[in-house]
């Protein structure tokens, strides 16, 4: 029998995921505008047998324009240009359901995922910044609550859209003139609490029926919300056991949507720092996190946290904090947040400094033995499915990480040493979805 082995997904980020890399000398900071910069990220991660990358997006400038570089593209037109130069790797773009509609996000994806050949994934995201409000008309940002009940009904109205066309509608016969057969496309008269749809969608069924759905999020609704709809997780977990309890949780909840455990993967974020050794790369971690701007770094952390602590003293711990109810943003990053600094009794200086390259993601500083030994351990004690890969420098970070990571990896018979599929869904074990206008098959018994 076959080792079981994990996921990988490679989640990119401008110049690097650490808030300075752009002022590090290992990038060239110029390259956050240059397409053939992440064309060459894809291909580094196709290298390295990746199952996917995956690009973040807001839809604000936000407190970083002075100090941190942005992401300056749109993801989905990003990844079409990414599946041009590769074959393989899937191709992961968040966007919101608080400020798209259902009928054009639909057809955006199922445009990559023809381009593509079958490799789009869609992060679905509800949104949780002020800033992001003020673009859209709103004077403060939505309820959280309301956000993911919006959420609910855009997801199952794109579910449908994407279901509009039968696998067979396509015809293409010159000889009788037919394009498609029109009794394999279908309206769907949608009417929701929200959203009124006639349909069908306008882009026939995809390669994979439809993309990949991703969710990011851990609170409890984000939870709730990723047992009914998700087929990858991407989470902020920092010590093995907050991950088995996550990675418990998750998987408890499927059942009641009637789905098994294999159908949801569980990838906890990674920042690594790969050096020959522990010490160096220790040094490398410490090159990063002496270049933060603190008045950035305040500035994200206020935002984060709900408090003004942007004349507060770097070297004191946090103020008192409001309570995770009044906070309508990231629920579970504030919580995780907030339970770092009080467990490790953290001033905000040292806070920024944990905080500079994943956010509140996991930072491992180490040898490539160190780091697979670490991506083992939480793979078989049961607290992943796979990994969030989060360079903290590009696109040097990733290479480290393909070229010297990954054989070990692929040594120890934990990840695989080429590619046995040709769909984003097949690259994560999962079949394409079935129109539900497939008559189902029956067994006759002889």
């Amino acid at each position: 029998m076959s080792r079981k082995t994990f996921h990988l997904n490679a989640f990119l980020m401008g110049v690097g995921h650490h808030e300075a890399a752009w002022r590090h000398p290992r990038t060239q900071e110029r390259r956050v505008l240059d397409v053939a910069h992440f064309q060459e990220l894809g291909q580094i991660a196709e290298r390295g047998k990746l199952d996917s990358v995956f690009f973040a997006d807001g839809l604000a400038v936000g407190p970083r324009i002075k100090r941190n570089a942005l992401a300056v593209f749109e993801p989905v037109t990003l990844l079409a240009a990414i599946a041009a130069v590769t074959e393989h790797v899937g191709l992961i773009a968040t966007a919101s359901t608080s400020y798209n509609e259902p009928f054009n996000l639909a057809r955006k994806f199922a445009s990559l995922d023809h381009i593509s050949g079958g490799r789009a994934g869609w992060n679905i995201v509800t949104s949780g910044s002020e800033d992001e409000a003020f673009n859209f008309g709103f004077d403060a940002i939505p309820e959280h609550a309301r956000r993911y009940e919006r959420a609910e009904e855009f997801v199952d109205l794109a579910v449908k859209l994407w279901d509009s066309w039968e696998s067979d509608a396509i015809v293409l016969d010159p000889e009788t003139g037919v394009f498609a057969d029109p009794d394999k496309v279908h309206t769907l008269d949608y009417r929701g609490e929200r959203f009124r749809v006639r349909g069908p969608l306008n882009s026939p069924r995809g390669p994979q029926g439809r993309p990949l759905l991703v969710q990011a999020g851990s609170s409890e609704s984000g939870k709730e919300f990723a047992a009914r709809y998700a087929e990858a997780v991407f989470t902020a977990q920092r010590t093995l056991e907050e991950g088995q309890q996550f990675y418990r949780d998750l998987k408890s909840r499927l059942p009641k949507y009637g789905r098994s455990a294999d159908e949801l993967k569980v990838l906890p974020g990674l920042v690594p720092f790969i050096a020959d050794t522990e010490e160096e790369a220790r040094a490398l971690e410490q090159e990063f996190t002496d270049l933060i701007s603190p008045d950035y770094a305040l500035r994200q952390l206020s935002s984060l946290l709900g408090v003004d602590l942007t004349e507060h003293a770097l070297d004191a711990p946090l103020p008192p904090l409001p309570a995770e109810s009044e906070i309508e943003g990231g629920k579970s990053r504030f919580t995780l947040v907030k339970e770092l600094a009080e467990k490790e009794e953290l001033t905000v200086r040292q806070l920024i400094g944990k905080l500079g390259g994943g956010r509140g993601h996991r930072t491992l500083a180490g040898t490539p033995e160190q780091i697979a030994d670490d991506l083992q351990t939480w793979f078989e004690q049961g607290a992943a499915d796979g990994f969030n890969i989060m360079p903290p420098y590009l696109p040097g970070g990733l290479e480290d990480f393909v070229d010297r990571v990954v054989p070990i990896l692929q040594q120890r018979g934990l990840f695989r040493t080429d590619y046995t599929a040709t769909t984003l869904r097949g690259h994560y074990g999962l079949a394409p979805i079935e129109s539900q206008f497939t008559p189902v098959r029956t067994q006759v018994s002889a």
